[in-house]
């Protein structure tokens, strides 16, 4: 069974950084593309940055280039996010992705899904 958990949402104030990690299991791990997305209230979902499976091409929304990095760690499962100069508008629930088609910025492209991680942003 695949499961994708999220971790390291919180509550932090405009300017700062958070640091978001999605573990994956039940997968061939270096197999798979992985994803970010978020979704606000009342939105839909929408990308943030991808990875490939080798970790050697990113992709990122123009809304958080320069101020986010996403990373993996093949040996360890795992796909970081570095966010840093949050503002308001990043608020959102944030959800890790994981696609055998190659670095995808479409949700409908990804084939599993982590349940999510709460990300506030206070003015």
């Amino acid at each position: 069974q695949v499961q994708l958990v999220e971790s390291g949402g919180g509550l932090v104030q405009a300017g700062g950084s958070l640091r978001l990690s999605c573990a994956a299991s039940g997968l061939t791990y270096s197999r798979y593309a992985m994803g970010w997305f978020r979704q606000a209230p009342g939105k839909e979902r929408e990308f943030v940055a991808a990875i490939s499976w080798s970790g050697g091409f990113t992709a990122y929304a123009d809304s958080v280039k320069g101020r986010f990095t996403i990373s993996r760690d093949n040996a360890k499962n795992t796909v970081d996010l570095q966010m840093n100069s949050l503002k308001p508008e990043d608020t959102a629930v944030y959800y890790c992705a994981a696609t055998s088609s190659g670095t995808r910025r479409r949700a409908n492209e990804y084939d599993y899904w982590g349940q999510g991680t709460q990300v506030t942003v206070s003015s």
